[in-house]
């Protein structure tokens, strides 16, 4: 994996919807390059919202469809000129560490989980959370069935946090199917083998089940026949006395 350099600057906003309690939110602006890769991209709070698709030409909002419309004129044009200055630091940085031992440290956590509630045959979102990593990025995988998938992926620039490791995630486009099953594979420089979550759609999409209500049901009519037969024995011994 070739090395990136990531530069990042954050700021804080102070913002109140009433003019007395400020609540805080963090704006996060990540710039980073390699020798044939680049990435630039804006968040708030932890949240993707813009990213410069370097492949397609042109800036990309992520938000989701219930968020009014927003613009960034000068966008991508910014983020080309800072892949220029990041390439131009990318080199010196080589320079300076050279014969310095990288640090590495492997993902301390890898999740996949899907985005919406799992119906079947209804378009969803699985997710591969990958974080606790260091340097960035990592390199993630899907496979349905056993078979690699790759239309309908993609993945985040890594986001940094305040202790200097990194959360990267990844995405896949699926319909589900009882049966299906998917896997997520994630490949770090401080691994010697993939790290694999595995997502079954029956096993996480469990379908209802007749057997707790059935036996729940037996339970509740050999109750009522022991309390029936109790009844029975108690009135012949009143009789009987």
């Amino acid at each position: 994996m070739k090395m990136k350099l990531l530069l990042f600057l954050c700021s804080v906003l102070w913002t109140s919807a009433d003019g007395s309690a400020p609540v805080q939110h963090e704006d996060l602006a990540i710039s980073g390059c390699s020798d044939s890769d680049g990435e630039d991209m804006l968040a708030l709070d932890a949240e993707e919202m813009w990213f410069a698709d370097f492949k397609k030409g042109e800036g990309v909002f992520v938000l989701p469809p219930f968020v009014d419309p927003m613009t960034f004129p000068g966008g991508y044009e910014l983020a080309v000129a800072d892949q220029q200055v990041c390439r131009s630091n990318l080199k010196v940085l080589r320079s300076t560490m050279e014969g310095i031992p990288l640090k590495k440290v492997p993902p301390s956590s890898l999740v996949i989980y899907s985005r919406d509630d799992v119906e079947l045959g209804e378009k969803n979102i699985l997710i591969c959370h990958v974080s606790g990593f260091f340097p960035a990025p990592v390199k993630v995988s899907w496979t349905k069935n056993g078979q690699k998938v790759t239309d309908g992926t993609s993945i985040n620039v890594p986001f940094p946090s305040k202790d200097s490791i990194f959360t990267q995630i990844s995405r896949l486009d699926f319909i589900p199917q009882l049966g299906d099953i998917y896997s997520c594979s994630v490949e770090h420089p401080a691994l010697t083998e993939p790290q694999t979550r595995i997502w079954d759609v029956e096993l996480d999409n469990p379908q209802p089940s007749v057997g707790p209500a059935v036996f729940c049901g037996v339970g509740l009519t050999i109750g009522l026949l022991g309390v029936a037969v109790g009844t029975f024995f108690l009135i012949k011994g009143n009789e009987c006395s």
